[in-house]
């Protein structure tokens, strides 16, 4: 799965790496961003009206709602998407065709089961340094009061061999020359070549290392949290549920 990641690269680096055509969005760096949270994301000009090449970056909510849900509140579910279903089941089936994005990231945690302990804290970035892209989808969710909240939820498919000791899953990562066919939703009765780019990243992509159980508590968001630490065995805060990230959200959007 993927419960939180950071975002720590800078607009200009975005524009380079993702074709950004859209006007520069004030961004501070996050090392603990959370489910129900505001996240970047990446979407063809095409797929809100525009025209042209290049993409747009808009921020959505993280959980995705589906337009038929009667409670938006049901996106709390829906943070992750498997890539093995995510062409048949009903809450994510029409954005696949529809409404494909990239959701841009420095890095992102995962938790490594521990015997007799707390769940170890893994923070996995690239290899190389710059910027990961997970697979995302994207919907838009009217209100009775004719309000629109738009969210989003992160593909997610096997671990690769090197991250398969942290966790069985991780994001379906995108590789550069793969983001135009993601956001291509050109026909959308033809999803193969998409569902085709769903699949584990190379073992040499990410690096990984222990970090501190401070990330579990979604109101620490500073940049020792990325900072290695010798795997906690002896005790920690245990990771906050996606209904405690919630609480926080408030505050995000305002």
């Amino acid at each position: 799965m993927c419960g939180r990641f950071g975002l720590l690269h800078t607009w200009d680096e975005m524009v380079e790496s993702y074709r950004l055509v859209s006007p520069p969005l004030n961004l501070a760096p996050r090392y603990n961003i959370a489910p129900t949270q505001p996240v970047l994301a990446v979407l063809a000009a095409a797929a809100s009206g525009g025209a042209g090449g290049g993409n747009l970056a808009a921020h959505f909510q993280w959980g995705l709602v589906p337009s038929w849900a009667r409670d938006p509140a049901l996106g709390v579910k829906m943070i992750n998407a498997r890539a093995e279903t995510v062409a048949e089941k009903p809450a994510f089936r029409a954005a696949f065709r529809r409404r494909r994005c990239l959701i841009p990231a420095s890095g992102f945690y995962e938790w490594q089961t521990q015997p007799g302990g707390p769940k170890q804290p893994f923070w996995i970035a690239a290899a190389d340094g710059g910027l990961l892209t997970f697979a995302g989808l994207w919907e838009t969710w009217l209100g009775p009061d004719g309000s629109e909240l738009e969210t989003c939820a992160i593909i997610t498919t096997d671990a690769n061999d090197a991250l398969r000791p942290i966790h069985h899953r991780m994001p379906a990562l995108m590789a550069p020359g793969d983001f135009a066919a993601w956001l291509d939703v050109g026909d959308e009765t033809d999803t193969a070549a998409a569902a085709a780019l769903l699949r584990p990243a190379p073992d040499d992509v990410t690096t990984a290392r222990p970090v501190s159980t401070r990330v579990n508590n979604v109101r620490n968001d500073d940049a020792s949290l990325i900072e290695a630490a010798q795997a906690d065995t002896a005790g920690g805060e245990q990771p906050d549920t996606p209904s405690a990230a919630a609480r926080t959200q408030g505050d995000l959007f305002s």
